[in-house]
């Protein structure tokens, strides 16, 4: 499956439009330290699995509809407390045959 930010994949042709697709993950930093670096590390790690886990909903999403691809990806990350990690990935799941 390739995802992608842009509209179109080099040496491939949309052959088929799916419907757009969402990928959304949430989760909270449970753990906090007085130590700044081993604060910024625990916070990327779960900033990291929220968007891993968002964009692994996405393709899955995408492969139910039959795509092989997913193109115009867009991502939306939040922290609105600061101990809240929000990542909603939204894009069009398209079918692509080499040219």
């Amino acid at each position: 499956m390739i995802l992608t930010t842009t509209n179109s994949i080099d040496n491939y042709r949309i052959s088929d439009y799916k419907g757009i697709v969402t990928g959304t993950s949430v989760d909270a930093k449970t753990t906090f330290s007085f130590k700044h670096e081993k604060n910024l590390k625990m916070t990327t790690d779960v900033i990291s699995k929220v968007q891993e886990s968002a964009f692994l909903k996405l393709k899955e999403n995408a492969e139910a509809l039959g795509a092989n691809a997913v193109v115009g990806i867009t991502i939306d990350f939040e922290s609105p407390e600061g101990a809240y990690f929000y990542a909603n990935v939204v894009g069009t799941a398209v079918s692509i045959i080499k040219k």
